[in-house]
C-alpha cells in the first residue's frame, strides 16, 4: 500500500458503517469513459461500492463527480466502459438500460419537490403501480422515518428546507431503490442546517439499509458522513478510502491539500529519526518510513493541529508569524520558519500571538505523519512502504 498501513475502518468511523466482506459489490464501474464532443470529462474509471456502505465522491468543481454520478443513474450514456449494478450490465457493449428501469434512486440539490402535491403525495409519487394499502403503509412508514408524520398534508412552501430535503429523501427511498444517489444535497441548506441534516441523512439512510453515493465539493460534508471517500481530480480517482485514511494519510499531494490546510516540512533521514527545521521527528512517528530511505530527503505533510507555536526569545525561536485569521473557536497563523519554509499552526481562540511576533514552533501530532518524496510539489504518486 502506497505511503502506509490502513489505520482504521469504516466500522472505526461510525460505529453504524456496514461490515461487509470487501467482494460484497453493489456497483463496479470498469474502465468507464464519457466524453462531450472532443472534451474528455472522464479518461477511465473504475469504482466499486459495497453493499450498504455510504460512499462519497469528493473532489472540485469540473473534476467528473457529477458526470459519473449521471453514468450511474442512466442520465448519461459511457462512451467507454461497463457498469454493473447488482447481477446486471445497465450500460457498455452495446447495452443502456434507463434510469427508470435501474431501481436508483436520486435526491437532486434542488429537491425538485412538486410544488402541487402534498408532502405524502410527494412519497408516494413512484408508487402508481402498487395498491393504495401498500402505498399508504410505506409512505406512512418513511414518513415516521424521517420524522414528519404531522407533515404529510403540508404543501413543499410550507416546509422548511431541511424538511423538504427529508421528503425528497423518503421519496426516493420509497419504491427499495437498489442504491441512492445523492448530488451536492446539502448546498441549498444554511451553515448550520447544513450540519444537523449531515447526520439526519446519515441516520436516514443507514436505518433505510440501502447502499448510497454522494457527491460533494466539502470537505467536511464527506468526511462526516461517509464510510469511504473517493477523491476526485481531472476525472479520476486519486484515493479512495475511509475518511480518517484519506486525511491522515493522503496518497498524493493533491488529496493532502484538498482536504485540509496542508504544510510540508523538508527533512532528512538518518537512523531512528528525521531531521527538520522544527527538529527531529521520530522514523517510528512516520507512516511507512522503511530503513531503505536512510539518508534520503522527504517532505513531511504536517497540519494544523499537528504543530504547536509559542512565543519565544530569539535564542529559542525558529520562525516569526506573518499571518493570523480568527475562525471564532480557533485561530490560523502562518509562521515563515528561519529554514524559509511556511508552516500553519492552529490555536484555540483564547491563545494570542500578535503579527511579527517571533515564536518557537514545535510537531506535537498525536498520530503518524504522511510523507512524500522531496520537491514532489506536483507529485501524485507518494512513495511506497514495504
Amino acid at each position: 500500500m502506497a505511503n502506509g498501513q490502513l489505520l482504521t475502518t469504516a466500522a472505526d468511523e461510525h460505529p453504524d458503517a456496514p461490515t461487509v466482506p470487501a467482494d460484497d459489490v453493489v456497483l463496479e464501474l470498469d474502465n468507464v469513459g464519457k466524453q462531450y464532443g472532443t472534451e474528455e470529462v472522464i479518461p477511465d474509471l473504475s469504482l466499486s461500492v459495497r453493499d450498504g456502505e455510504i460512499l462519497t465522491l469528493l473532489g472540485p468543481s469540473g473534476c467528473g463527480k457529477t458526470t459519473t454520478l449521471r453514468l450511474i443513474a442512466g442520465l448519461e450514456k459511457p462512451n467507454a466502459g461497463r457498469i454493473r449494478l447488482r447481477d446486471r450490465d445497465v450500460a457498455g457493449d452495446c447495452r443502456f438500460v434507463p434510469p427508470e428501469e435501474r431501481g436508483v434512486g436520486v435526491v437532486f440539490q434542488e429537491f425538485a419537490l412538486f410544488p402541487h402535491l402534498t408532502a405524502r403525495e410527494n412519497v408516494a409519487f413512484g408508487l402508481q403501480e402498487w395498491s393504495e394499502a401498500e402505498r399508504d403503509a410505506r409512505v406512512d412508514e418513511l414518513l415516521e422515518l424521517v420524522g414528519l408524520e404531522a407533515q404529510g398534508d403540508a404543501y413543499p412552501d410550507e416546509l422548511s428546507g431541511g424538511q423538504q430535503q427529508r421528503i425528497a429523501l423518503a421519496r426516493s427511498l420509497a419504491p427499495e431503490p437498489e442504491m441512492l444517489l445523492l448530488d451536492e444535497p446539502f448546498s441549498n441548506l444554511d451553515v448550520d442546517l447544513r450540519v444537523e441534516m449531515r447526520e439526519e441523512v446519515r441516520r436516514i439512510i443507514k436505518e433505510a439499509g440501502v447502499t448510497a453515493i454522494s457527491v460533494t465539493h466539502d470537505q467536511e460534508e464527506a468526511l462526516s458522513i461517509s464510510d469511504r471517500v473517493a477523491v476526485m481530480n481531472d476525472g479520476a480517482i486519486e484515493q479512495i478510502d475511509t475518511p480518517q485514511q484519506v486525511f491522515q494519510q493522503p496518497e498524493s499531494r493533491f488529496v493532502a491539500g484538498f482536504l485540509g490546510h496542508a504544510s510540508f516540512l523538508s527533512g532528512e533521514v538518518h537512523g531512528d529519526s528525521v531531521d527538520t527545521a522544527l527538529g527531529r521527528v521520530l522514523r517510528d512517528d512516520v507512516n511507512g518510513l522503511a530503513h531503505q530511505y536512510d539518508g534520503s530527503t522527504l517532505d513531511l505533510l504536517v497540519r494544523p493541529d499537528d504543530v504547536t507555536a509559542f512565543p519565544a526569545e530569539d535564542a529559542e525561536a525558529n520562525g516569526r508569524v506573518v499571518y493570523r485569521r480568527y475562525l471564532g473557536p480557533t485561530v490560523l497563523y502562518r509562521v515563515e520558519l528561519d529554514s524559509g519554509e511556511t508552516i500553519e499552526c492552529m490555536h484555540n481562540h483564547s491563545d494570542q500571538i500578535d503579527l511579527d511576533e517571533r515564536v518557537a514552533v514545535r510537531v506535537t501530532a498525536d498520530h503518524e505523519l504522511a510523507w512524500f518524496p522531496a520537491g514532489q510539489r506536483d507529485g501524485t504518486t507518494p512513495v511506497a512502504s514495504d
